[in-house]
Formats: C-alpha cells, structure tokens, sequence
C-alpha cells in the first residue's frame, strides 16, 4: 500500500508549548495505529494458519491470488480512498469501522508473505522496520527542523514508485524490483519523520483552538493521522522483505 497525504490544516509551525491536548491526541494516534498492527498480524496469522482459508484466497497448484485473494489485495486501497474523500461527510464510528476493516483485509493480504518468505526472515525484518519507524518517529518530534517543505519532494517519491512498480508489472524485472525497494525505504522512512512532525502539529493547533481530545473532530483525525503512519510502517517492512526475506 502506498502512502497517501492528507492535509489537515496549514503547514505553518507551531510555536506554543506542547499542553496535555496534544500529548494525549498524539498518544491516541500511536495506540490507533497499534491497533491496527495488531488486527492485521491477527488475521494474517489466521488466515495463514486455519486450514482451507489461505487456498480461498491463493490457489494451492499455482500460488496466484483467487478472485477473493484480488478483493482482498485491492479493497484496502479503495477504503483508503473512501476514508480520504469522505473523510468530511463520515461519523467518527463509521471512519473507525472502516479504518478496522481496511487493517482486517490488508492482513488477509499479506497473509502470503508466509507462503513465500521464511518465518525468521519476516520476524526480522518486522523487527527492523520496528527500529526504523522508531528512530525516525522519535526524530520527526523532537527535530526543530521544518519538514514540511519536503513532503511535495516526497509525495512526488511516492507517485514515483507507484509508476514504476506499474511498469515492472509488465517487465517483470527482479532487479529491478531491488533496486525500487532501496528508494522505498529511503522514502518511506523519510516519509515517518514528516508524517509525525505534521501529527504534532495537528496536536498542537487542536490546543491552540480549544478543542478536546473527546471531540468529534479530534478523533477522526486521530484515526486518518494513525492511517498514515500505519501505512509508512508497513511500506518500510514491506519493501524491506523484498531486500533481505529469504525465499522458502
């Protein structure tokens, strides 16, 4: 899944004194985005333990995706766009259901990675994508460093590999795919930084305006805000298993 920027309000930088209004909607949009992690490694392990529910969705002769297994790879990208688009319209309940199942059905699709890659290459590489996100997340809040001027250059990044992995689709390049994977977690892991500076900021014009962690607003933000740094996380394992996975 690719990366997708929403504007919540202006870039400008904040220079009021973080209060309780922005620690706690910061925290909410960490323990949404845990949430999510956990219903997709659920059902990813569901899905790839219980007998008869992987060949759903994968045939077992060829390995190739079902017409479920396809619904099950598309569908997330779509809800991603209905979250975006009716981001406005939709009430905090009807977001977080859909947020909920877009983590339920991703899972089913990365359900294969287990079919493919062995079990300890996986663990490692959730485990490094873990230090990374980490690392950048701690940067991106404590940096005095304004990066929202590079997120134009890394929105275009994004757009970019969506391009390329279209065309190697029909190239079918391995190498090239490697060498994609080098530029996606350079991107993704820049994009962690950017995304938590720009949540923080959310946090703090939400302190600034008066506005209350319980309010409406406040918690559908904090959903589409853990939707983008979920997807930064699952972008760097992602492409950091198609570097270092081993192949069974």
């Amino acid at each position: 899944m690719e990366q997708q920027n929403y504007q919540y309000q202006d870039d400008s930088v904040f220079v009021i004194q973080e209060g309780s209004v922005s620690k706690k909607f910061f925290a909410n949009v960490f323990l949404w985005m845990f949430v999510a992690l956990s219903v997709s490694t659920a059902a990813a392990i569901f899905t790839n333990q219980i007998p008869g529910i992987q060949s759903l969705i994968r045939d077992e002769a060829t390995l190739k995706p079902t017409i479920l297994g396809y619904i099950a790879t598309f569908a997330p990208l779509g809800l991603v766009l209905l979250m975006g688009a009716g981001f406005g319209r939709l009430s905090f309940n009807t977001l977080l259901g859909v947020f909920i199942l877009f983590s339920l059905l991703l899972g089913v699709s990365l359900s294969s990675i287990l079919i493919f890659y062995q079990l300890g290459s996986v663990v490692a590489c959730f485990v490094a994508a873990a230090g990374i996100f980490g690392i950048m997340a701690f940067l991106g809040y404590t940096t005095e460093v304004d990066l929202s001027k590079f997120g134009p250059i890394l929105m275009v990044g994004v757009i970019g590999l969506v391009i390329a992995s279209v065309v190697n689709m029909f190239i079918g390049s391995s190498q090239f795919d490697y060498i994609m994977s080098f530029f996606g977690v350079a991107i993704f892991t820049a994009l962690t930084a950017y995304d938590v500076q720009k949540i923080k900021r959310i946090g703090l014009g939400l302190e600034e305006n008066g506005q209350q962690i319980g309010s409406n607003d406040s918690k559908k933000l904090a959903i589409m805000a853990a939707l983008s740094l979920y997807l930064d996380f699952i972008n760097i394992f992602l492409f950091l298993l198609r570097i270092f996975g081993s192949r069974k």
